[in-house]
């Protein structure tokens, strides 16, 4: 057995030959990731996106069915920046030329009723946005952001006769907005095409909250889409009667969902929410009811899956 004062000894020499040794050395930091490829001093970033439907303000734009999508950004260092996306769509041909009882899709030929015009080929499959904007910071009012968005979506140019909603047949609108990035009040020219639609405006409140350092985030949105009160009787008359006006577009949209980032893919599921109208008052001329007698908004659920480069 070992003497206390042994003991103390050999704890005193290990002590000293510890103190005398080299420190390890510490790790190496982790090399830092390439920077992202430059055009004319703009960086280029992107990403690819999949996921089980397409949901615009609460809308979808795909009927129901899976979207794939790319975007393309261009972000100059004094903070003025362009993006290209693009996705593929259905709502335009979904949407009903005819009325409930007569419903008759802007495809052709026509998943129901008639064809819109016979034999031609009515698709606007796919949709393309451009985006411009230039954020900074400013003492008063922090973060700041401004821009404008220009949405355009591929449309048939074979159709010859006025579309009850769409007028022209082609569904182009410009957006413009300023304020701070999570509210963002919007001023459009035209939305979605809808005749005397001038002045439609769109209120985007966003919330997207880490929940510490899980890597998840939670997202929440509300937003309320109001459209001028201006009677429109191309749309609205079922022949005998005016049904109503443009403000039976105005609705209110939400989300609620969460995401997280696993080896470079962010995976987000969503719950959305848009209290829009199928139908106006006679019950046969459609709001938001499609061809296929679908409301493209109320309640549903998407998961995507992106990557960024």
């Amino acid at each position: 057995m070992h003497s206390p004062k042994a003991l103390f000894l050999v704890a005193a020499l290990t002590a000293h030959l510890v103190a005398q040794s080299p420190a390890a050395p510490a790790p190496a930091p982790a090399p830092a990731p390439p920077p992202p490829p430059s055009i004319l001093g703009f960086a280029l970033t992107g990403s690819t996106t999949i996921g089980t439907d397409y949901i615009f303000r609460g809308l979808t734009q795909t009927d129901g069915n899976p979207t794939i999508q790319g975007e393309l950004d261009l972000v100059h260092p004094s903070g003025f920046y362009l993006s290209t996306s693009l996705s593929n769509i259905s709502w335009f041909t979904d949407q009903n030329a005819g009325v409930a009882n007569a419903p008759t899709s802007l495809g052709s030929p026509a998943a129901v009723g008639a064809p819109y015009v016979p034999g031609k080929a009515n698709n606007a499959p796919v949709e393309v946005d451009l985006f411009g904007a230039i954020s900074g910071a400013s003492p008063r009012i922090g973060p700041w952001t401004s821009g404008s968005i220009a949405t355009t979506t591929r449309a048939p140019t074979t159709t010859s006769e006025p579309i009850r909603i769409q007028t022209p047949p082609r569904p182009t609108w410009t957006e413009l907005f300023m304020g701070e990035p999570e509210v963002f009040p919007g001023h459009q020219r035209e939305h979605f095409r809808v005749t005397n639609s001038g002045g439609t405006n769109y209120i985007d409140l966003s919330l997207a909250y880490a929940l510490g350092e899980s890597g998840w985030t939670v997202l929440a949105h509300g937003g309320r889409t109001t459209y001028a009160t201006k009677a429109n009787p191309v749309y609205f008359s079922n022949g005998a009667t005016i049904t109503g006006d443009n403000s039976l577009f105005s609705y209110s949209d939400y989300k609620l969902g969460i995401t997280k980032e696993i080896k470079g893919y962010t995976l987000t599921l969503a719950g959305t929410k848009a209290d829009t109208k199928s139908r106006a008052s006679d019950n046969n001329v459609t709001v938001y009811e499609n061809a296929f007698g679908r409301n493209i908004g109320g309640d549903r659920v998407t998961f995507t899956i992106a990557k960024a480069f």
